[in-house]
């Protein structure tokens, strides 16, 4: 009989599993964790530094012979059995990410749900190595090339979306017979580490596969790329620290996810109550904090007036405020200095000329909640120009498809977007012409499956997460020939 009693609650979240062992960092610092609504004080965590580091990877190392030469079914079991211990936790989970991430109850809905099918697919991998037999132009020779886990990889998450983004790149690693060092953001150490490393834990992941380094950049930053230990680099986050990290890894594989800029363009001939409802979604869902969210909203002269006036009455009807309340759509900004810097960006659009037909001050417990701001404006306002990461939309006219087209492609970046119009084939052409790593033809950019390759182009970052896509980044390929009869050399 399955034993439907909710778990005792998680505890211990004053320290991280360093080499198999949860205890404090040594680096004689500590930071304080707290809610970006309340402000109440979450937990306090001495920080890392990189003789933690050290020995993290030093243990990885170690651990990862044994568990890469351990069966496929083995590696496949704790993934199911950490699937099976998460879903047993859900409102532990969920109730975290509301109270360290600022998540409203929707975003914490789908961020467990995501996170919870990062497990499942990654327990499909272990069988999914595939090696090949390649012919051979050398007589009695035959190429064998075997897919192998790399070793050790690093692992950096980002604060928002912090359970899926970190663990969409643990769970595979693991799965595939690697070890992982995981430094999560620090403004949430819980839900991009500490949690997940509990989970794995019960789950019976063998002590030092996977150590939860938590420490100021200052301190750990660049030491934990440039460590000679680790082959691979996994990192999501902003482009300028992504494009630092591709300086200082040396030669490592990296898989970056990086900012983006994402168009959402509406077409003369869309449903504009959808394109309106699919807008709205996609541009303020968790607060506009997403890389792949909706940043410009690119609407076709003949509907834009019409479709402004049905978009701003939709946005005034969202409730903006506590994210523990299930009403709440719009919560806080994860803190101070990023609330600035969308207020800063909202101000120099303005001075750009952008026209602002909704918005309002920040207020709350913290003053960190932003109603949403609706602009609107060129490709050139700030706001336009640079990702916002806020709950802030842009909306910009253009003379027709090829202006869309244009318009949405003028950017350095190239991660999600999106088209909406009544000819699905219509859609997918234009789809195929935009620069991104991502299309949705009638939907919007903030799309995310675990078995589909997820990723950007440009300054949107490098490689694929996702399905066979994820497989990739964290093998490698080693050739190994076997010569079945002697050859004739020529010397």
């Amino acid at each position: 009989m399955t034993d439907t009693s909710t778990p005792a609650a998680y505890d211990g979240f004053d320290a991280m599993p360093i080499a198999g062992t949860w205890r404090g960092g040594r680096s004689g610092k500590s930071a304080k964790d707290v809610n970006p609504y309340t402000g109440d004080l979450l937990t306090e965590i001495p920080l890392a530094g990189e003789d933690d580091l050290d020995e993290a990877y030093a243990a990885a190392r170690e651990a990862q012979k044994e568990w890469a030469a351990r069966p496929p079914a083995e590696r496949a079991a704790v993934m199911r059995r950490a699937a099976d211990v998460f879903a047993a936790r859900k409102d532990e989970v969920t109730d975290w990410t509301v109270k360290e991430a600022g998540s409203t109850r929707l975003v914490a809905e789908f961020e467990f749900s995501i996170t919870h099918r990062d497990f499942l697919e990654a327990a499909s991998y272990p069988y999914r190595m595939e090696g090949r037999i390649l012919p051979s132009d050398t007589p009695g020779k035959e190429n064998r090339v075997y897919r192998q886990p790399v070793g050790v990889v690093a692992v950096i998450s980002p604060w928002n979306v912090p359970l899926h983004l970190s663990n969409r790149s643990v769970a595979p690693a693991l799965a595939l017979g690697n070890a992982v060092v995981l430094k999560p953001a620090g403004d949430t150490p819980v839900t991009g580490g500490l949690l997940l490393a509990k989970v794995y834990e019960e789950a019976g992941l063998p002590a030092g596969l996977l150590s939860v380094v938590i420490g100021s950049g200052s301190d750990i930053g660049d030491a934990i790329v440039q460590h000679p230990v680790p082959r691979v680099v996994s990192f999501t986050g902003s482009t300028p620290v992504g494009q630092g990290i591709a300086a200082k890894a040396g030669v490592k594989k990296l898989s970056l996810e990086l900012g983006g800029n994402g168009p959402l363009v509406v077409l003369d001939d869309a449903d504009l109550d959808y394109a309106v409802a699919g807008a709205v979604f996609g541009k303020f869902f968790h607060q506009g904090q997403v890389c792949m969210i909706t940043n410009r909203v690119i609407v076709d002269a003949s509907v834009h007036d019409e479709f402004v006036s049905r978009f701003v009455d939709k946005v005034k009807s969202l409730v903006a405020g506590d994210p523990a309340d299930p009403a709440t759509v719009v919560g806080p900004i994860i803190n101070a200095k990023q609330l600035e810097s969308v207020q800063d960006k909202v101000a120099r659009a303005r001075a750009d000329g952008a026209e602002q037909v909704l918005g309002g001050e920040p207020f709350g417990p913290t003053g960190l909640v932003l109603p949403p701001h609706v602009l609107l404006g060129t490709n050139d306002v700030t706001t336009a120009r640079e990702e916002v990461f806020g709950p802030v939309a842009t909306v910009i006219r253009a003379d027709g498809e090829e202006h869309a087209l244009a318009l949405a492609n003028d950017t350095e970046y190239g991660l999600s977007s999106a088209v909406f119009t009544r000819d699905t084939d219509r859609g997918v052409r234009f789809a195929l012409r935009m620069e991104a790593g991502m299309t949705h033809v009638n939907d919007q950019p903030m799309n995310d499956e675990n078995h589909v390759a997820f990723g950007g182009e440009k300054n949107s970052g490098l490689g694929r997460f996702g399905g066979e896509w994820a497989i990739e980044e964290f093998t490698t390929d080693h050739w190994v020939s076997v010569q079945h009869t002697p050859r004739e050399f020529p010397v």
